[in-house]
């Protein structure tokens, strides 16, 4: 007679702890059943629902089908890992743009920042008016980030956007209705000749990278100068840009904006850097991709290429590395995102893929929800520290569906929306902080909440 009961050990990495003993569960029970009884073994004041993963992948069949598909017999013990769910993500508002909307940020207090292909950078509230428009650039922009703790207040912050203008700037935004100036741009960064794919911040805010087209990392300071280190380069370029400063100075009354030269020139790349981004908590040491289907491990000071993972004929479009410095993600044209492990002695193999109907073309990594901090000795504004309840991350893909996933188990999304309604539009930008998600692209701009763990158990 076929047994009609499986033992299992459950087992959690939560702070939701069963005691150490098997349980007896029925094998026609689902996902539904076992947070239930998670629920009411742990005896919960408010139902947290759970889901489950059964040797690195979600349950989403009953135990006997998952037994019977992974090959576990009647007499073994079935060792379960539990963990919370993620809530349905359910779409907050929509906050429209005249022209594609390459990046988006969630990571300043109340408000929304945006660079699009107009060059300009928008700050919205979570009232969903718009509070400053920003004409950074003359052509599109291709990345905003905030710079944390750099000149930042809790009247103002400052961002640093690239474009395919070949330059990035550093432009402080008033965060004050009636604030005058209500933007200044502080520093234009010079040493690109082509395009540039992104910029990003180290945690401290005081030096930032910039990707490009024409292969090189530019690793810089945030210092402003108090002279130009940078000459125009003709009668052209100087041309161009006084018509720039022309233009910012209309809408923001700026004095003049210094010209920066970059600390250090990252050269190893032999095709278009898509993105470079430092090491969590590191202003050392930083990782690149690009479209040489390779992943970079830099010590940016030295401008040193230590490592090269190479993966042929895998153009990569971004990265992101988990918080412990141990994972990077990448995602390429061939429809993956491919999962490195750092620490592996084999450069060339990935540690896993997560399959995309379409080309991902962003990715995101869960940072803390952003609180208004002060620091006692400069009086300036520090980030809340990004650390996430899970191993999880958010891809944005050109067919508008952004996925969430869990790196626990990568055959599926946990999750998945739509941005935008009709005709599918290509996401261009993800972010993520706390349960607020961000996606821009040729819709312009949707915001969803994602959370996990606080609702009512439901089937």
């Amino acid at each position: 007679m076929a047994a009609t009961s499986a033992a299992v050990l459950f087992v959690t990495k939560t702070p939701y702890v069963l005691p150490s003993q098997k349980f007896m569960i029925p094998l026609d029970w689902k996902r539904y059943q076992l947070s239930q009884l998670i629920n009411k073994a742990l005896s919960l004041a408010k139902p947290i629902p759970f889901d489950f993963l059964v040797r690195g992948a979600i349950l989403r069949t009953n135990l006997e089908e998952c037994r019977a598909e992974n090959g576990i017999s009647e007499e073994d013990t079935l060792e379960i890992e539990y963990f919370e769910s993620v809530l349905p993500p359910q779409r907050m508002t929509t906050l429209p743009h005249e022209d594609w909307v390459s990046s988006i940020s969630c990571r300043i207090s109340q408000h929304f920042l945006t660079g699009s292909y107009d060059g300009h950078i928008r700050l919205f509230d979570y009232a969903q008016q718009l509070v400053r428009d920003v004409p950074a650039h003359q052509a599109p922009i291709t990345s905003v980030c905030v710079v944390p703790s750099f000149g930042s207040t809790d009247e103002s912050v400052v961002i640093a956007s690239t474009s395919h203008d070949l330059t990035a700037s550093l432009t402080r935004i008033s965060l004050l209705p009636d604030a005058s100036p209500s933007s200044q741009t502080l520093a234009s960064l010079h040493l690109h000749t082509s395009p540039l794919s992104s910029i990003s911040s180290d945690h401290t805010g005081s030096h930032l990278l910039t990707a490009s087209w024409d292969h090189l990392i530019g690793f810089w300071d945030t210092t402003i100068p108090a002279q130009d280190e940078v000459e125009p380069t003709s009668d052209l370029a100087s041309s161009s840009e006084r018509k720039k400063r022309r233009k910012i100075a209309s809408e923001a009354d700026q004095g003049h904006a210094k010209r920066k030269a970059p600390t250090t020139v990252l050269k190893s790349h032999t095709a278009r850097v898509s993105k470079a981004d430092f090491a969590p908590g590191s202003i050392e040491r930083a990782y690149s991709c690009g479209f040489d289907s390779t992943v970079r491990t830099w010590d940016v000071e030295s401008g040193v290429c230590m490592d090269t993972i190479a993966v042929p004929e895998r153009p990569m479009l971004d990265l992101v590395v988990t918080p412990d410095g141990h994972t990077v993600l990448a995602a390429s044209t061939d429809r993956t995102v491919s999962i490195f492990d750092l620490r592996s002695p084999s450069l060339t193999s990935t540690a896993g893929t997560l399959m995309h109907p379409a080309t991902p073309s962003c990715l995101a990594y869960p940072g803390a929800a952003p609180t208004l901090s002060q620091n006692a000795n400069t009086n300036e504004t520090l980030p809340s520290p990004s650390v996430p309840s899970a191993p999880q991350v958010l891809t944005g893909a050109y067919d508008g569906i952004a996925r969430l996933w869990d790196l626990r188990s990568l055959k599926s999304a946990v999750a998945s929306v739509k941005a935008w309604d009709g005709t599918p539009k290509k996401i261009l930008g993800v972010d993520w902080a706390g349960e607020v998600v961000g996606v821009g692209g040729e819709g312009g701009v949707e915001i969803w909440r994602v959370g996990q763990g606080d609702r009512v158990l439901s089937k």
